[in-house]
């Protein structure tokens, strides 16, 4: 948990990959594709050789593997003044399902470096990725009410985007996973500086206790709670402990 597709392969933006992709390794690139990630620079200023690329990856797609689902991202939109945005991304992504013809399924992203559209764009890409996940939330629901914790968060290990996650209160802080991430990723970051093996992490308030631990060799778990009788790391510790359990009793983990 999760199951992640066998391969991933990575084209690169110069012409010479791209060619050698399509001309002579057509079947073996677009043949039993799960999902395409498509880049698109909305600053280009080569628009329409962008284009054209994207048509002939799509017509291979569509030769090779008809029902792969398709995310674009439409990057580096913090170039475009805030008033003209969202104009300016429809447009693209009205040109985009043009060259597309509607014939596959298509998802877009605004993203940029600088907020917390890319991590919420990758974050979606990988929940698509994950098997069963409808079973996996509703066991971290009932985890999330068993523990009595605000809410519960499933992270992929090495990226730290969010898998799955249950909320028993709703918190008002729509980019908190964004938050999260970073400041333990810079945690992580600082142990290995140490050479210190990084497990897992606690903070602390008067009024609430966050809990950060591996749950798997891919995974890792969080559990936020105000509760008075939970709030003890201790205590949260414990339930993962359970949770970890009742998972390898179900063959979820190994």
């Amino acid at each position: 948990m999760p199951n992640y597709p066998d391969h991933f392969i990575t084209s690169l933006a110069q012409d010479d990959f791209y060619r050698n992709y399509l001309e002579h390794m057509r079947d073996h690139i677009f043949r039993s594709v799960e999902l395409l990630i498509y880049v698109f620079d909305v600053e280009s200023e080569e628009q329409g050789n962008d284009f054209s690329q994207y048509a002939d990856v799509i017509e291979a797609l569509e030769q090779h593997s008809p029902d792969a689902r398709i995310y674009v991202l439409v990057h580096k939109m913090d170039l475009v003044k805030e008033e003209i945005r969202e104009s300016v991304f429809l447009q693209k992504q009205a040109s985009i399902v043009a060259q597309t013809g509607g014939r596959l399924r298509l998802c877009f992203f605004q993203t940029s470096i600088w907020d917390e559209t890319l991590y919420r764009a990758w974050s979606h890409i990988v929940y698509s990725l994950v098997p069963n996940t409808a079973f996996l939330e509703a066991q971290l629901n009932v985890f999330c009410n068993m523990c009595g914790a605000d809410e519960v968060v499933l992270f992929e290990s090495t990226t730290f985007l969010v898998i799955a996650h249950a909320i028993c209160t709703p918190h008002s802080d729509i980019h908190r996973f964004e938050k999260i991430s970073n400041i333990v990723k810079q945690f992580k970051l600082s142990c290995r500086k140490v050479q210190a093996h990084f497990e897992g992490m606690v903070v602390q308030h008067p009024r609430v206790t966050a809990l950060f631990e591996n749950l798997t060799r891919s995974t890792a778990i969080m559990l936020v709670s105000s509760d008075p009788k939970t709030v003890h790391s201790a205590v949260l510790s414990a339930n993962v402990r359970r949770f970890r359990t009742k998972l390898r009793a179900k063959g979820l983990i190994e």
